[in-house]
């Protein structure tokens, strides 16, 4: 019998990569390139869940979406004041620059020793404007203006911390030299207290709201998301005005009225 020899127990071999002429054989290449195609589909199909979950939870760590409604509130409570500041001015024209700032610093001196013999400290009185202008006479039609002095103006805030003083705060300047009154304010010093009453009643009147949304929805308040808030102060302001007659007997009347202390507050609250 026939002995078989070892190249006879090879299995028939498949076609060569390559010709002898140095040429790829069709047949290989495009067993390659499919086993390629279908090894990238297979990882993208396995790939492609994994990182769309993980984009998912970077967006959203807890797994699951947050439902809000966002409301806003007001809280006002009027107050009475207790403190006014009153702009009190000087202002002075005279042919030279000296002479103007002369004339104006004398008088804003006297004002300043007459509001301090009523009582106002040092601290709460500020300069608040310093200006020096020239003035020019525009009254030849055609011609050129021409320089007739310079006017001279100095302003302070003066903060009266005891309104009963007020009247007497601004008939003493005035009869001391003040040309102009710019206006007056009257505020709270330390309004912390009452902004504190203010912002309670915001956020009972955000809740409120957002109760009776979260009902009419079929939902209920779960938890807050977040919580933003703007105060809102009214003082009682008084335009300027002219000065009365130095010689007038009867003190100036001075209103105070209230002042408003208004909270705003804007809630994002959880729903479910």
């Amino acid at each position: 019998m026939h002995d078989m020899t070892t190249n006879d127990l090879h299995e028939p071999s498949l076609p060569a990569a390559t010709e002898s002429s140095g040429r790829r054989n069709p047949f290989t290449v495009g067993r390659i390139v499919a086993v390629t195609a279908a090894f990238s589909l297979m990882v993208g199909i396995i790939a492609g869940p994994i990182i769309a979950n993980n984009h998912t939870q970077a967006a959203d760590p807890t797994g699951t979406a947050e439902h809000t409604v966002t409301v806003s509130g007001t809280g006002d409570v009027s107050v009475a004041p207790d403190v006014a500041d009153v702009m009190l001015g000087v202002s002075v024209t005279k042919p030279t620059v000296k002479d103007a700032r002369d004339a104006a610093a004398t008088s804003m001196t006297a004002v300043l020793a007459a509001v301090k013999k009523d009582g106002v400290a040092d601290k709460d009185i500020t300069t608040v404007n310093l200006n020096l202008s020239p003035v020019y006479d525009y009254s030849s039609n055609g011609s050129t203006p021409h320089l007739t002095g310079y006017q001279y103006s100095n302003t302070i805030k003066v903060t009266v911390r005891d309104l009963t003083k007020v009247p007497s705060v601004v008939d003493d300047a005035t009869a001391a030299g003040v040309t102009t009154i710019q206006g007056i304010s009257f505020r709270l010093d330390k309004p912390k207290t009452v902004e504190a009453q203010a912002r309670l009643l915001a956020m009972t009147d955000a809740r409120a709201k957002a109760d009776a949304l979260a009902s009419a929805a079929g939902v209920s308040i779960k938890g807050v998301a977040s919580i933003s808030e703007v105060t809102v102060s009214s003082p009682i302001y008084y335009a300027s005005a002219g000065v009365a007659d130095k010689a007038a007997s009867v003190a100036t009347p001075v209103q105070a009225g209230t002042t408003d202390i208004v909270i705003q507050v804007t809630v994002s609250y959880l729903i479910g």
